[in-house]
């Protein structure tokens, strides 16, 4: 079978979830002992090397790279005459690991919905981003899908709910990436860390986005409130992730705050610097207004930290009782759930011993082996 694979929204080198979604899940697909072969469709001008090999247990893998820049070929694929792609490649299916516009002709194409937070909260995006989504065309591209990969029963309820045919939906959970684990408390990476970021007291983490659907403020206030507490006097947080729509509002809340010397911005990091900032943290806190899913809180998990999040949207499904959920818009609750995730005891114990639990449910091998068998089923349908 001939599988198509648009891997377009890799051509920047981002680090956001949906970024790792599709590179991972290329890599966990390519990896299977299969005589599938993949095509990777990959154009435009400027953009960084993919990182896949070219054969990998009999997994034949091609680039198709047509030097057309993206935006052009959008137009194309929707107001123009351009040949529709599993035509032009001799694709059997089409996978869209994210909404892009794509022309297809043979109805072989499976989608992954994420979430639809653009729908719901438009004034989280700036005016390019919401133009993006419209020109997408989402629900069009949904219903002329031949099956939706929704990444939680959240996501999967949002489509339905929106008109989406609930059959022609299924739920596959993403995996973690194997790297996010725990270190050893004597692996020196951890200390080469701290004294590279000069952290030495403790801290509590706050990791994503800096863009108002983070609702990183919140976090912000309620260790406010922390610090009040002599008991946490020495306690920093620290704030890692690029700068999105609205920043400066996270930026204005920090400056603000009383213990402003206490919060450290350390901008983007590296999947290998994540790692250690999960290990060397107290906790970690993500009260996200929306999430179609959700994998800081279980890179958290993997690497034994305890986590506080938002009980909102997918966030309750994915981490359910092995982690402490309030309402993001309470600062009260928010504070009492951190102080009990960062407080030594019993229940700090049994919330790192069942985040590990939690967290090993994801697993890259499962999600890959369960959207083979969507193509594969996609792929007969369609030959009959």
């Amino acid at each position: 079978m001939n599988i198509l694979i648009d891997v377009r929204l890799m051509s920047r080198g981002e680090s956001s979830g949906i970024h790792a979604y599709t590179r991972l899940l290329v890599e966990h697909l390519i990896a299977k002992k299969s005589e599938h072969r993949y095509l990777l469709f990959y154009p435009g001008f400027r953009k960084i090397p993919l990182p896949f090999p070219s054969d990998k247990n009999g997994a034949k893998v091609s680039i198709i790279d047509w030097k057309i820049p993206n935006r052009i070929l959008d137009a194309s694929f929707r107001l123009f005459h351009a040949p529709a792609i599993d035509i032009a490649t001799g694709a059997d299916v089409v996978l869209s690991p994210h909404i892009n516009i794509l022309k297809t002709k043979k109805r072989g194409r499976i989608m992954t919905f994420h979430d639809l937070s653009f729908l719901h909260y438009p004034s989280f995006f700036s005016q390019k981003q919401r133009l993006w989504h419209a020109l997408q065309d989402w629900k069009r591209e949904a219903e002329h899908a031949a099956h939706i990969i929704a990444d939680s029963d959240f996501t999967k309820s949002d489509l339905v709910a929106v008109g989406i045919d609930e059959r022609k939906i299924s739920v596959v959970y993403p995996g973690i990436d194997p790297s996010f684990r725990r270190l050893t408390d004597h692996d020196p990476r951890r200390a080469a860390f701290r004294k590279r970021r000069n952290i030495s007291a403790p801290f509590l983490l706050s990791l994503g986005t800096l863009e108002p659907r983070k609702n990183i403020p919140a976090a912000i206030r309620a260790f406010s409130e922390l610090k009040k507490s002599n008991q946490w006097k020495d306690l920093l947080l620290v704030v890692a992730g690029s700068p999105g729509w609205l920043y400066h509002d996270t930026l204005r809340e920090a400056h603000a705050s009383p213990v402003r010397n206490d919060i450290l911005f350390l901008g983007p990091v590296e999947d290998s610097e994540r790692i250690l900032l999960y290990n060397e943290a107290r906790a970690f806190v993500y009260p996200s207004f929306f999430e179609g899913f959700g994998f800081p809180p279980l890179e958290a998990q993997a690497c034994g930290c305890p986590v506080v999040v938002s009980n909102r949207t997918s966030l309750p499904e994915i981490i359910g009782n092995s982690g402490i959920a309030v309402s993001p818009w309470d600062i009260g609750a928010l504070t009492e759930g951190l102080a009990r995730a960062l407080e030594d005891g019993r229940e700090r114990t049994e919330f790192i011993r069942t985040g590990y639990l939690n967290a090993a449910r994801f697993q890259w091998g499962d999600a890959a082996q369960k959207i083979e068998n969507i193509m594969e089923d996609v792929y007969r349908k369609k030959s009959i």
